[in-house]
């Protein structure tokens, strides 16, 4: 992390800021952010499934 700090131990509150805005204004950044949906909707698919054929195999034991 970069020193903020002068040598006169004086912060400049600026400096953050702009390293800030700097990072969300890089096109990269957000291009790496996005992530495909299509793995993820397909996981949830397969969470739902998996905890519908559990509880139909409880709801037979139990019967």
């Amino acid at each position: 992390m970069a020193n903020t700090q002068g040598p006169e131990g004086n912060y400049d509150p600026a400096g953050s800021t702009q390293m800030f805005r700097a990072f969300v204004d890089d096109p990269q950044s957000t291009s790496r952010q996005a992530a495909p949906a299509g793995p993820r909707i397909g996981l949830i698919v397969g969470v739902i499934v998996a905890v519908a054929v559990v509880a139909v195999v409880a709801w037979l034991a139990l019967k």
